[in-house]
């Protein structure tokens, strides 16, 4: 079989598969054949790795697909391996001397000089033309990259640097543009959406740009993504319940409940803020889906802050929730200041704890759905089922509905499902 030219491998967050989709366009607009996959192709001349950089499982999964990238290329398969991406733009000067077969180093940004390094050509400017690499009738819409929040567990500011937001001009042409290619889902990403806007000189803020996106012909839903909650700006709820093409649906990662957990982690709101805030949205957004992050095992939480971290996600109910165990990020104020005395088995087992609670919780909310008639965006065809999500499922990281058989149902259309059962993270139905 013969070589294809760039294989590009894509790892870690939907932020980082949206820059992968603008380097394809670069290097396809310059003539070199090009192709996204989720791991080391055989049949690449050049092996272009986007890694991530954010948890230590992230960084260990970009490690193990850059060795085995270097197994292809010592075995004759591959010619040439290039490394971009959020680990190699935070470890720039480690890296080469550990990992030497990798012919280049790239930083996060730097989508220009690896097309001149393919190519033999630099294609100027990067633009944020994208070749869709998401099922066609859903993408990602990333709104602004960095973040200036700089929370005591997290590198990404120390990655992506300050925060800087895309016009609302510039992501209104976007849009239409991906409209009229068949994209008619949009999950719009950034890396902290409530400062949306805050930078720009005519302070054109989250709510306002939702509602200008919304009113864009060919929009049929847009689903709002990584949210902070310290001085989220409240209003863009109203604008969720107003206009029917924005799910209501909301990330919003809160980390934890405890006061001196959330003082140590520098997130600058407390407990009662956080209990206030959530039920401000909820009254506003009645049929409210809220997906958050929770982590267990940051310094200064002990059995009482744990636990009173568990009371919180049982009495609140997140319609959706995902936990991590804290690890401690080089270079980050954690690491410098805060001493993690807590041992990994017991991180564990609080995060055991937590998503056993989720899990009940998820069934309880997932079995209120039986006997409702909900849209449903189908997304693909399996042997028994039509796989498809609601408004309150975001791709790849929430819950499905299993569509039985009865009638054709093509990719990318909506259709009307009766729940039938309920799972933890499934629903099943049948279209009506």
């Amino acid at each position: 079989m013969a070589k294809r030219n760039v294989n590009i491998v894509s790892l870690g967050c939907s932020k980082n598969l949206v820059d992968t989709e603008r380097l394809l366009a670069m290097l396809r607009n310059s003539g070199v054949d090009a192709e996204v996959t989720d791991r080391v192709s055989r049949e690449a001349e050049t092996v272009v790795i986007n890694t991530c950089g954010f948890i230590g499982d992230a960084k260990e999964e970009s490690i193990n697909t850059i060795l085995e990238a270097a197994e292809a290329k010592a075995a004759g398969i591959v010619d040439r391996i290039m490394v971009m991406g959020c680990l190699s733009e935070r470890y720039a000067s480690e890296l080469p001397s550990e990992l030497p077969e990798v012919d280049v180093w790239k930083g996060k940004f730097d989508w220009s000089g690896i097309v001149a390094e393919i190519s033999g050509k630099h294609p100027g400017a990067a633009s944020f033309d994208r070749i869709i690499t998401t099922p066609r009738h859903h993408a990602y819409l990333k709104v602004a990259e960095g973040c200036n929040r700089f929370c005591a567990f997290c590198a990404i500011p120390l990655i992506t640097g300050r925060y800087r937001s895309r016009t609302p001009e510039e992501l209104e042409a976007e849009v239409r543009a991906l409209v009229a290619r068949g994209v008619r889902e949009f999950n719009v990403i950034a890396q902290d959406l409530t400062s949306y806007g805050r930078d720009l000189p005519k302070k054109v803020l989250l709510p306002e740009l939702i509602d200008r996106l919304s009113d864009i012909e060919g929009v049929e839903w847009l689903r709002l993504h990584y949210a902070y909650p310290a001085d989220f700006p409240i209003e863009v709820m109203d604008v969720m319940a107003a206009k029917p093409n924005v799910c209501n649906y909301l990330d919003i990662a809160l980390q934890h409940i405890s006061d001196k957990v959330l003082k140590n982690m520098l997130r600058h709101i407390d407990g009662q803020r956080t209990r206030d805030l959530i039920a401000e949205m909820r009254r506003r957004v009645p049929d409210l889906h809220l997906r958050t992050t929770m982590m267990t095992g940051f310094p200064g939480e002990g059995d009482m802050e744990f636990q009173e971290l568990l009371d919180f996600v049982k009495e609140t109910k997140f319609e959706r929730m995902g936990a991590f165990a804290y690890c401690e990020e080089d270079d980050t104020y954690a690491a410098k200041n805060l001493r993690d005395a807590t041992p990994q088995d017991v991180k564990q087992a609080r995060l055991d704890m937590l998503m056993a609670a989720q899990e009940e919780i998820s069934l309880e909310v997932q079995e209120a759905k039986i006997g409702r008639t909900l849209k449903v965006m189908v997304d693909r065809e399996e042997r028994e089922f039509y796989v498809g999500r609601t408004e309150w499922d975001s791709p790849e990281v929430d819950p499905e509905v299993l569509i039985r058989k009865s009638r054709k149902l093509p990719a990318g259309e909506f259709t009307s499902v009766r729940i039938e059962e309920a799972m933890p993270f499934e629903l099943i139905g049948l279209p009506v």
